[in-house]
């Protein structure tokens, strides 16, 4: 037993999927698959059940798994003990980003964070908030870049980069674009063209249509501003969008805001504690990063 196979254990029992696991390894799957398969072999006992479609843990599997936490984060703290005192800083840290964002500002903050400590492995993976809010709760994701609505979630710190209202953009031409005032019920006569769930512009929709009542036919949806845009533009649907990106374009698509949903979506950072050094420096240079204007992004 070694702390790799350790590492492939949590990996999937926290992914519930092999394919899952292997792409936050960055590894092959058969390679997760043969390295479970030894531990179970040295352990004398089947970790997971493999028989449905979701992986999940055995009770031998649920027994172990606590234990491989607490060894993994044992091993971790050897080095960060030794890198405090040297004066270096190493390990691994896990950055997620919301599915469709290009919000650059994290960029330069991992760019910067890299060049200042380059013992420190990163993986960055796009997921959608929910999942990715889920991983932060677990321990699998250290800082992610999220979606949500009106709040921050709860018993996460957090940092709010952008919080803006919904807005329907619309071709010049369309009914809409001829409207001072655009309510809920006026857009939802027609198809829509948005975010996909789990997304905080999704969310800030769904509940606000939910609250009168509203069922709106989502025609398409895409995971890239960019994309909703150029399928609004085209007369596919109506966009539904945050104010600052409906503003990128202006030359396409007029915005208007809508009325009754005064509900903001939300872009933010969301961690859990600060324990490891790697994380505090990484959240001076995202700090540092995002008080500069940033451009608009998915949520």
């Amino acid at each position: 037993m070694d702390l790799r196979q350790l590492e492939y254990f949590v990996a999937v029992a926290e992914e519930q999927n092999f394919t899952r696991a292997a792409g936050r390894l960055h590894i092959s799957q058969s390679g997760v698959s043969a390295q479970i398969r030894q531990l179970e072999r040295e352990l004398g006992a089947e970790l997971f059940d493999r028989s449905a479609r979701t992986v999940t843990l055995t009770t031998a599997g649920k027994a172990a798994l606590e234990h491989a936490r607490a060894a993994l984060a044992a091993a971790g703290a050897v080095g960060q003990a030794v890198g405090e005192v040297t004066g270096l800083i190493r390990g691994r840290l896990t950055v997620g980003m919301v599915i469709g964002c290009t919000l650059t500002p994290l960029f330069d903050a991992l760019a910067a964070f890299h060049r200042a400590h380059p013992g420190v492995e990163i993986s960055l993976l796009e997921d959608s908030s929910d999942r990715l809010v889920e991983g932060v709760r677990t321990g699998a994701v250290d800082l992610a870049l999220i979606g949500a609505a009106a709040t921050t979630p709860e018993g996460l710190d957090a940092l709010t980069i952008i919080s803006e209202r919904l807005v329907v953009a619309v071709p010049t031409g369309h009914p809409l674009a001829k409207r001072q005032r655009v309510t809920l019920r006026d857009l939802v006569a027609h198809p829509i063209v948005c975010m996909p769930p789990g997304t905080g512009l999704r969310t800030v929709f769904e509940h606000a249509c939910a609250v009168q009542n509203l069922r709106p036919t989502i025609a398409l949806q895409a995971s890239a501003a960019d994309a909703i845009a150029d399928l609004a533009a085209r007369g596919l649907g109506v966009a539904i969008l945050s104010d600052s990106m409906a503003a990128r374009y202006h030359d396409r698509l007029t915005a208007r805001t809508i009325a009754d949903v005064d509900t903001p979506a939300l872009l933010a950072l969301v961690w859990k504690g600060t324990s490891s050094p790697g994380m505090r420096e990484l959240l001076v240079h995202s700090r540092q990063a995002f008080t500069k204007p940033a451009p608009a992004a998915s949520s």
